[in-house]
């Protein structure tokens, strides 16, 4: 019998690194040190995190940019702690991979309670099958080629995470990979659907006076940017977007007007969505936070809605429709002239003006916010932390695709620090920034050391405002109040970096123009707030969902 060509480890990595690879985030533990050793000698990076859910949030960050993430882990303690951001992951349509160091073999044919573990060996591949497409245990070497290809593959179609198990004892184990290429993308829509949806869409644009496409998340997730840019362009429409779909197109481009998100967007972003007679909407999800938390009002159009595997027209669905035939389709059928639409202002012609500085004058959310977009580039990524942070980050102006990153469904507080990690590693040739509030920060601060090891130019504007602002709109209590800490020292803390409190406008501005010009590692800069400061956004919200509007009506 020839001998077999490959291990099972050697495959599972050179799989992954085929779907484009090259950083995992991971914390060692016992079972998992051998798979570790397999992965750095195979040249993907692996890089420690403090924890294992602050691995998995980078990781998201990460797969957000580059199409695929990783987290390696040691079974039980390690793949419980995970969990939150694997969950976070399959809410948002983010292709992570899960590798779990397990036991051997054979001591899972053993009585003896096992280290690390619940009882049942197989309780955490069971809690994994809920927030995964995949959860498999490569427990036979000659079975795990085709275990892995099938998981990885529905990981890259589905833009959901997998969780692969691999006990000690098989990762060295020989095998036979499989010859077959990966399969890519989607399935290829049925084409007498596809016709049919194409021409009953056209023939309600055609008709309109007023249509408008909403871009959401799907672009992002599909790779669909430029095919996209093809149909704004050749439709002439004005375009919004979704929160959780921001910057599916440059929110400089003439026909981008904003953010749509009910009561919390811009009034004329609302408007105009508001007042269209057909809403395209493409890749975008209906949630509660994308339509302004019950306050979007879409009833009275014709809602056109086109998603991963389906298209819907009222009560008209189009099964095995897939969004990127929709879109080229769509794009291909446009009228020369594009179409009829109503008057609208871009985004780039409301935000010419820069932001005049006051000398002494206190600093607020607004004035944070319009320091911030005189201070975005081409080449900045924002990461917007869950609360007001996210909120106020909806009317930035983004000048790149895929340069906001946000956990605008899920909504883990927390999220954006790891994500500030893994957005550094995966575009390390842009300079992120983040706008984090302190009772977040709160949550995952112990990685602002790997920023400090890695002396990565990130800027990290805290919005100091005592606590946990968001819910003391929605509700006030003790519970929203937090130890307040002095932010600004944490970089002397954590051994790298720099830091500076600032209280005003001036203060802002220097302490962002040293930002700008420092490459020494992250810059913590501590912005002091009124407890109950908030965005536009957020005063938006709270002016339509308020008992006294609610009263007079």
């Amino acid at each position: 019998m020839p001998e077999k060509s490959t291990t099972v480890a050697d495959h599972l990595i050179e799989r992954l690194k085929q779907a484009g690879l090259e950083h995992a985030f991971g914390v060692p533990g016992d079972y998992v040190l051998t798979f570790m050793d397999r992965l750095i000698a195979s040249g993907v990076e692996l890089i420690g995190t403090c924890n294992e859910l602050n691995a998995g949030y980078a990781a998201d960050a990460y797969a957000r940019i580059r199409g695929i993430g990783c987290i390696v882990v040691t079974w039980g303690v390690g793949g419980f702690s995970a969990m939150n951001a694997v969950a976070g992951a399959y809410a948002e349509q983010v292709p992570l991979v899960v590798l779990v160091g397990g036991p051997r073999t054979n001591q899972r044919r053993s009585s003896m309670l096992l280290h690390h573990g619940v009882g049942e060996f197989s309780t955490m591949q069971h809690a994994y099958a809920h927030i995964t497409v995949a959860s498999v245990l490569l427990d036979d070497a000659d079975d795990a080629p085709q275990l892995v290809d099938r998981a990885i593959a529905r990981c890259l179609s589905e833009k959901r995470p997998i969780m692969i198990e691999i006990p000690v004892d098989i990762v060295d184990q020989p095998c036979e990979p499989s010859t077959r290429p990966m399969p890519a993308g989607q399935s290829a829509s049925d084409p007498d659907s596809l016709h049919e949806a194409l021409d009953e869409v056209m023939e309600l644009l055609a008709s309109a006076k007023r249509p408008v496409i909403l871009g959401g998340v799907e672009l992002h997730r599909y790779g669909l940017m430029q095919q996209f840019m093809g149909l704004v362009e050749s439709s002439k429409l004005p375009i919004a977007t979704t929160l959780l779909g921001k910057t599916v197109i440059s929110e400089l481009h003439p026909q981008a007007i904003g953010v749509y998100e009910g009561a919390m967007s811009r009034s004329d972003v609302r408007a105009i969505v508001e007042n269209s007679d057909v809403l395209l909407c493409i890749g975008a999800w209906i949630s509660d936070i994308n339509f302004g938390v019950v306050t979007g009002k879409l009833e009275g159009r014709q809602l056109i809605l086109a998603n991963s595997g389906r298209l819907k027209i009222s009560q008209h669905v189009y099964e095995q429709v897939w969004i990127g035939d929709v879109v080229t389709g769509l794009s291909d059928r446009m009228p020369a002239q594009g179409l009829s639409h109503p008057s609208f202002d871009s985004v780039s012609k409301r935000e010419a003006k820069k932001p005049v500085v006051h000398r002494g004058a206190k600093l607020t959310v607004a004035k944070v916010m319009s320091r911030v977009n005189d201070y975005i580039s081409d080449d900045t990524i924002v990461v917007a932390e869950t609360g007001d942070s996210l909120f106020a980050a909806a009317d930035l102006v983004m000048h790149h695709d895929v340069g906001f990153i946000g956990q605008a469904f899920y909504l883990s507080i927390g999220y954006a620090l790891p994500a500030v990690l893994g957005a550094s590693i995966a575009a390390p040739n842009r300079r992120v920034l983040a706008l984090i509030g302190d009772g977040a920060l709160q949550m995952t601060v112990q990685e602002l050391s790997s920023l400090c090891r890695r002396n990565i130019p990130a800027v990290l504007l805290i919005m100091n405002n005592d606590g946990y602002t968001t819910e003391r709109i929605i509700h006030e209590g003790p519970y929203n109040d937090i130890q307040q800490w002095d932010y600004y020292k944490l970089p002397d803390v954590f051994g790298g970096g720099w830091g500076r409190r600032v209280e005003t406008e001036e203060e802002l501005d220097a302490a962002l123009n040293q930002a700008r010009n420092s490459n020494d590692g992250p810059a913590v800069i501590e912005i002091m707030l009124d407890k109950l400061d908030m965005s536009d956004a957020l005063k938006r919200l709270g002016a339509e969902l308020s008992p006294d509007k609610k009263h007079s009506k």
